[in-house]
Formats: C-alpha cells, sequence, structure tokens
C-alpha cells in the first residue's frame, strides 16, 4: 500500500495540534489545539471550519453517547457540548499532580476511554495511562512516562498500543474481558534521528500509524511490527493520524510548531496546519463513549 502525498487543508498555525477524529454522526474531523486551549471542527464537505475555546489545555475531544463530547482537560474529563461551548467536570484525574495535563485519548468499541496524563514540561516521569469505563476512572498500571501518546486500540478490541515519547518506545499490551491489561511488551522503537513517536492509530488491516515528531514522517507499522510504509510530510513536526470521510479512506494529520524559531517556520510555512491525504486501507470508525 502506498498513500498519497499529503496536502494543507487548514492553515491555522496550530501551536499544538492534537487528537484527530472523525465523529461519523456530523461527518466532521474534531481536533485540538491543546497550548492554545482551542477545540476545531473541519467540515470537507463544505470546507467550514469552525473553533471552540477551552477553559484549560485541551488535549482530546471524543464523541459521547449521550451527545456531545468528552474532552480530557487539564483537571480531567469533562463534557463538552458544542451547541453551548460549555464545559462541565464528570470526573478530576490526578489532582494531587498539579503539574500534569491530560495528552491523547481514544474510545473502544465497547465505548471505554482510554487516556493518557503527562508532565506539562515534559521532563518527569510523573504520567500514566488510564481506562473511564461505566462512569468509574481505573488505573491501568502503566506509569512512570514523561510524554504518554495514544493509547490505540486493535481492531478486534484486544490489544492495546501505547507511547513513551521520551523514550521512542511503541508497547503493546492485550485487553482482558473486564478491561484489564495483560503483560506489555515491545512493538517497535524509533530512533531519536528519525523522530520521536507521537500519537498512534490503528488502521483496519490492524496496521499501526505513528506519527513522528521532529521527524517530517508518519510510519505505518504492521500487526507484527514491521515497518512497511512511510508518508513524507513538508513539516517536520506530525502528532497524529486520524481516518475519515465517507468510505474512512483520507488520512488526515495534525501538525505543531510549538517551540520552533522564526527562521525554522519560514522554513516550512505550513507547520501548524491540518493535513489530508489519502490511504489504501480505510480507518476504524470511533465509538462513542459510554457513562
Amino acid at each position: 500500500m502506498k498513500a498519497g502525498e499529503p496536502k494543507s487543508v487548514w492553515n491555522l498555525a496550530a501551536e499544538l495540534g492534537e487528537g484527530p477524529v472523525w465523529v461519523e454522526r456530523d461527518e466532521a474531523l474534531w481536533f485540538v489545539d491543546i497550548k492554545k486551549h482551542q477545540v476545531h471542527r473541519y467540515d470537507p464537505a463544505t470546507s467550514k471550519k469552525s473553533s471552540w475555546e477551552a477553559p484549560e489545555q485541551v488535549g482530546f475531544v471524543l464523541p459521547a453517547e449521550r451527545g456531545g463530547f468528552v474532552a480530557g482537560l487539564e483537571s480531567g474529563l469533562h463534557h463538552f457540548d458544542e451547541r453551548t461551548g460549555v464545559f462541565d467536570l464528570i470526573v478530576k484525574v490526578e489532582p494531587d499532580k498539579p503539574g500534569n495535563r491530560l495528552n491523547d485519548g481514544v474510545v473502544d468499541a465497547q465505548g471505554r476511554l482510554w487516556f493518557g496524563t503527562m508532565d506539562n514540561r515534559e521532563k518527569a516521569k510523573s504520567g500514566a495511562f488510564y481506562c473511564f469505563a461505566d462512569g468509574q476512572l481505573k488505573a491501568t498500571g502503566l506509569h512512570g512516562i514523561a510524554i504518554t501518546n495514544g493509547p490505540a486500540v486493535s481492531p478486534d478490541g484486544r490489544i492495546l498500543y501505547f507511547v513513551d515519547t521520551l523514550k521512542g518506545t511503541i508497547e503493546a499490551a492485550d485487553i482482558r474481558d473486564d478491561g484489564s491489561l495483560r503483560e506489555r511488551r515491545p512493538f517497535a522503537r524509533i530512533d531519536p534521528k528519525d523522530g520521536h513517536p507521537d500519537g498512534p492509530t490503528v488502521d483496519s488491516e490492524g496496521c499501526v500509524w505513528i506519527s513522528l515528531y521532529a521527524g517530517w514522517e508518519a510510519w505505518r507499522y504492521s500487526p507484527a511490527g514491521e515497518l512497511i510504509d512511510r508518508v513524507r510530510f513538508p513539516v517536520a513536526n506530525i502528532t497524529k493520524i486520524a481516518f475519515g470521510g465517507e468510505d474512512l479512506r483520507t488520512a488526515y494529520a495534525t501538525t505543531a510548531r510549538q517551540l520552533l524559531e522564526p527562521e525554522d517556520i519560514a522554513k516550512q510555512p505550513e507547520i501548524g496546519d491540518l493535513f489530508e491525504f489519502p490511504v489504501d486501507a480505510p480507518g476504524v470508525p470511533c465509538a462513542l463513549v459510554r457513562y
């Protein structure tokens, strides 16, 4: 499989674009700019672009079964109503760690929300992964990570993939029927000279897409952990891939310009844009968070 060439579809100069997700009920892509406290919506059919202000740094918004979204803010999980722009607290996360924030998340087919926390300064190994299921917040046992990314879930719902960005590792753990995890195991490792693994996404063939921060590319791994495809971008910091469109064969990618000097931005003027490119293997529909 060869993917097409990425092209910019929204020039919004995101500081830290993240968390793209295709929401089927409104046929649109949603994503966030963590550092600018913004939620964005892109409708490819009309090219309409909409934005909302969040009260804190926002790591993700994922569609909820009851309507609206579950948003991962610094202080915890909130319900976000796009009609009113209101964020209501559902549950606090790590109130004893004020230096942490929520970063990335995914919904599995059971409606469980898996997400990670991280040190806002990107140094201390204070981050961990959690599962929010049936209205209850549960620790996964995956902790001691400075920058968490993902998780992502295999199409059959049996494997959780998660990223330790500073270590350059992608690991996997089998998911038991009760939502607990079996022993973690290595999946892939990325050399720092190639970039830093950011958000992971899984397509319908069970292949894992890894976005490379400071790597100018997104990589596609087979379920066995073999690198089988690479997509080159005109910008350095790729943060996460999502699959959308009617057939889920359009890949969208968020990017970031945080900490770049003006001369760096001048060399890659599309840095911070939302990109799209075609793929042969479609993605997996996003389930709705149940709580």
